[in-house]
């Protein structure tokens, strides 16, 4: 991966009102019969104020979340339709958003791979960003160091607004309110060419799925000519599984397995993490056989593992961290830590019985225990004695005093 989190934070914080310069914006509205409704295109600086943000903001969308989970650096396949997939790219992007015939293009091969049951808004800005030269303790000098020239594209779900009651000002009266089509956040989205070190990639795309549970391959291989590749939400479920059925229809010695396996694979993701210098951890074959050995899986399900990685995850095996179930770890530390604690207290509470002789056990709230609450001066003159041959505890009463056993008022 070439894109690094400062070259992704460096594009989003120029979308603000003072430091945006997109020029031209066009957009193209899809019904859910797959039909245009409306086409449109005009200076991003001509928008109204209110317009001028929410634009802005479905643009810093597609900018946001994490580098390998919804955010996905994307490589363009080899090939000649790939190549074709390319250079039609660069040539709208040349273009400035002003070829409606290059626009329209982009708008058919959106609305034949992109599967959405409702309807739907594609929005493209156009940008030109003098990267500044920055030295080497980050100052910027005022010299362009690059001119980088790039599209965002945003593909955005148009939901009818939930009814409700409102206020109708004309009539003076509290009625149904009028619904209306809302254009929502991106649900997935890319900018080409990839902003990276600072420089423009015309190999490579940044591609955004809004919950990184589906990275639409079908969009990415047709539409963009790239490769396609999970997201880590993916990658985390295509690993459980290949667990899962290595253990047939045995689901909890497959639940156990997996969670030690995710408890080694936490570890190797901490050491990672604590040294900088060390590189990303990819579940590559070796690592995958690694990790089970320590599990001490049997040998049939620890061979499976191994072949379902190879044939899933191919040349492209995922980064560790993408495979972590960080929350099944964390609960599976806090029940140990739990378990630990509560075996001490049994001990504690045996050898306490041991040395009181098992006359006195500690007070547990059980039926035999009694507990009692009295005021500093009256628990001195509490004492012991025998009455008809059994063992009595005698406290006084003093004139007008009385007692709660139990919560219950007692007239003593």
């Amino acid at each position: 991966m070439n894109i690094t989190k400062k070259d992704v934070l460096e594009l989003r914080r120029r979308l603000t009102k003072n430091e945006c310069t997109f020029g031209r914006m066009c957009g193209c509205y899809v019904n859910s019969g797959k039909q245009v409704v409306l086409k449109f295109g005009e200076s991003f600086t001509d928008l109204e104020e209110d317009e001028f943000y929410k634009y802005l903001e479905i643009a810093k969308k597609t900018l946001s979340g994490t580098l390998g989970n919804n955010l996905l650096e994307l490589e363009f396949e080899r090939g000649e339709q790939a190549e074709e997939r390319q250079r039609f790219l660069l040539t709208l992007k040349a273009g400035k958003n002003k070829n409606d015939e290059l626009l329209d293009r982009l708008y058919e091969q959106v609305i034949e791979q992109y599967t959405y049951p409702g309807n739907y808004l594609i929005l493209v800005f156009h940008d030109i960003y003098d990267v500044m030269t920055k030295t080497s303790d980050n100052s910027k000098l005022d010299e362009s160091e690059e001119t980088y020239e790039y599209l965002i594209c945003a593909i955005c779900p148009v939901e009818l607004s939930k009814p409700a009651l409102g206020y109708r000002e004309e009539e003076n009266r509290i009625g149904a309110r009028l619904r209306d089509w809302i254009v929502g956040l991106p649900d997935l989205g890319f900018v080409y060419p990839a902003f990276s070190g600072r420089s423009s990639d015309v190999n490579a795309v940044l591609y955004y799925v809004k919950n990184g549970k589906s990275s639409h391959p079908e969009f990415v291989e047709n539409v963009l000519g790239c490769r396609s590749q999970r997201t880590a939400a993916e990658d985390k479920q295509v690993f459980h599984s290949i667990v899962q059925r290595a253990f047939g229809e045995d689901e909890e010695q497959a639940d156990q397995a997996f969670l030690k396996i995710q408890k080694t694979i936490s570890g190797l993701v901490a050491e990672q993490e604590e040294d900088d210098s060390l590189p990303p951890v990819s579940l590559t074959p070796a690592v995958v056989a690694d990790v089970i050995a320590d599990a001490e899986l049997p040998e049939p399900v620890r061979e499976q593992i191994e072949r379902g990685c190879t044939q899933a995850f191919g040349e492209l095996p995922p980064a560790a961290h993408n495979v972590l179930d960080a929350k099944l770890v964390a609960e599976s530390v806090q029940r140990e830590h739990t378990a630990a604690l509560e075996q001490k207290l049994a001990a504690l509470q045996e050898k306490l019985a041991e040395q009181t002789g098992g006359d006195e056990a500690p007070w547990d709230g059980g039926a035999a225990a009694i507990e009692l609450r009295v005021p500093e001066d009256k628990a001195a003159h509490i004492k012991t004695e025998v009455v008809d041959g059994q063992k009595c505890l005698l406290i006084p009463l003093g004139e007008g005093e009385s007692a709660r056993i139990n919560g219950i008022e007692t007239d003593l």
